[in-house]
């Protein structure tokens, strides 16, 4: 419902525009002087201002003044109410930032004109800002996608399964732009306009999942109040993003799966089934083929989801977009802070370039944003960039810890066999390797150029939790 403030001092007024909006649907309230106005636009951000020119205490025309100065970001419609003589200061008013102005005595179906012309004016504004910004927001997703041949590869499969109704899985590390790839999906679809609905699935207590995905109907258990649309319900005839799909507990899955296969669901405590039309993008950090593999993902379930998979690479392996995605990044900060760091030294970017980004894209852009705030001169220099795992590559401290049991042999006083000492060194090598890839036994098999498998089989034999 529209708000409307009438800032009159005539109470006579008041009631009969009061009257007058109620009657049309509108919900509208009054004041009688320009400081409570100020003070109710600041408290209620009415979508209408009738703002008569005299009032007791300042002008229409210093409130209006008042109101653009201490609430830049109002974007409600003022109107001036004014007598045929102050004709000329309404106008003036006009040019300040008045919508229009009514010259007393008007009719009604003069005001409600006016008050229907600068709604729709909002709404044509508002709409205008939408589609710009998404247009912002697809130009700046692609660009922060690169340029390799890795990713023109990605894209080009966006291109071709965008328009379908196919769902996708995508796959890839933390922070290589899995949500970016779904919302390019969304937005190339034919269901661009229709509801897209994400649910974080690792975010969810287990007890909550079905509630959230399928909904409740009122008494179904207690606190259940009134009932409750879940996810599938929102999005239908648009898209449901499920964000890391892997962590779904099984129960959660099994019946996924049945709504996928009957496109029905059913609430919680309700016996009513109810039609969806959903398309489902999945993401997942994690290998699916090697979840199903290990028993944590249902099968059949992968098989439903995967018409079409998406394999998003890491930075390290597309080294190409790092001074690209490190510009883009560069020139965001700027804006951002308020700052003008022309580049990046050769020095700094050489630094950049040698380090192994287990954060991905999300980890570059927060070096990047970091140093922009740090550097002190017109450009960014090795000692601004903050990089928390520059000194703990694998590749690094290896030959710390061969030096570490080297001398531990020399002096070994308790005669431990070599191949005693060796499953010493694997097995701090691999715990240390996967504390530093947060648990993600792929990354670290990748930090460790070794096949994924035998990274399991490694820890097996090294009595390491899998």
């Amino acid at each position: 419902m529209y708000k409307i403030l009438i800032v009159d001092d005539d109470k006579d007024m008041q009631f009969n525009l009061k009257s007058i909006l109620d009657y049309e649907g509108y919900k509208s309230f009054t004041v009688g002087n320009g400081t409570k106005a100020i003070k109710e636009v600041q408290n209620k951000s009415p979508n209408i201002v009738l703002l008569d020119i005299r009032l007791p205490d300042m002008s229409g025309m210093k409130v209006l003044e008042k109101l653009k100065k201490t609430i830049p970001d109002y974007n409600g419609s003022i109107i001036m109410l004014t007598a045929y003589g102050d004709i000329k200061q309404a106008i003036k008013a006009m040019k300040l930032g008045a919508f229009d102005y009514l010259t007393k005595p008007f009719d009604n179906e003069e005001l409600i004109i006016t008050i229907q012309k600068a709604i729709q004016t909002q709404r044509l504004s508002r709409e205008i800002k939408h589609l710009k910004q998404q247009l912002d927001e697809k130009i700046t997703s692609e660009n922060l996608m690169g340029k390799s041949i890795q990713i023109k590869k990605v894209l080009k499969q966006v291109e071709l399964i965008a328009p379908t109704n196919m769902s996708v899985i995508i796959q890839g590390e933390s922070g290589t732009g899995k949500e970016v790839i779904a919302n390019l999906i969304q937005r190339k679809s034919h269901r661009k306009d229709k509801p897209y609905i994400p649910i974080d699935c690792g975010a969810i207590p287990d007890t909550l999942v079905e509630s959230e995905l399928f909904g409740y109907d009122r008494g179904a258990f207690t606190g259940a109040e009134k009932t409750k649309e879940g996810k599938f319900e929102l999005a239908n005839g648009g898209t449901l993003f499920l964000d890391e799909i892997t962590n779904l507990p099984a129960d959660a899955q099994a019946k996924l799966l049945r709504v996928i296969e009957e496109k029905n669901i059913t609430h919680i405590g309700g016996k009513k089934s109810i039609g969806v039309d959903v398309r489902i993008i999945a993401t997942t950090n994690i290998d699916i083929l090697e979840a199903v593999d290990q028993g944590k993902f249902r099968e059949d379930l992968f098989h439903r989801l995967n018409q079409f998979k998406i394999l998003l690479p890491t930075l390290q392996e597309r080294k190409d977009d790092i001074p690209i995605l490190a510009k883009i990044f560069l020139k965001e900060a700027n804006k951002e802070l308020k700052k003008e760091i022309k580049d990046i030294s050769s020095e700094a970017l050489k630094k950049i370039l040698n380090y192994y980004w287990p954060g991905n894209v999300r980890e570059l852009k927060n070096t990047i944003h970091r140093a922009v705030l740090l550097a002190e001169n017109d450009y960014i220099v090795p000692e601004n960039l903050i990089m928390e795992y520059f000194d703990k590559n694998p590749k690094n401290y290896l030959h710390d810890v061969n030096d570490q049991y080297y001398q531990f042999k020399v002096s070994n006083q308790n005669n431990i066999s070599f191949d005693e000492i060796m499953k010493k060194v694997e097995r701090d090598l691999l715990s240390k390797t996967i504390e530093q890839a947060n648990g993600n036994k792929i990354k670290a098999a990748k930090m460790l150029n070794m096949n994924v498998r035998t990274l399991y089989r490694k820890m097996e034999e090294l009595n390491l939790p899998l």
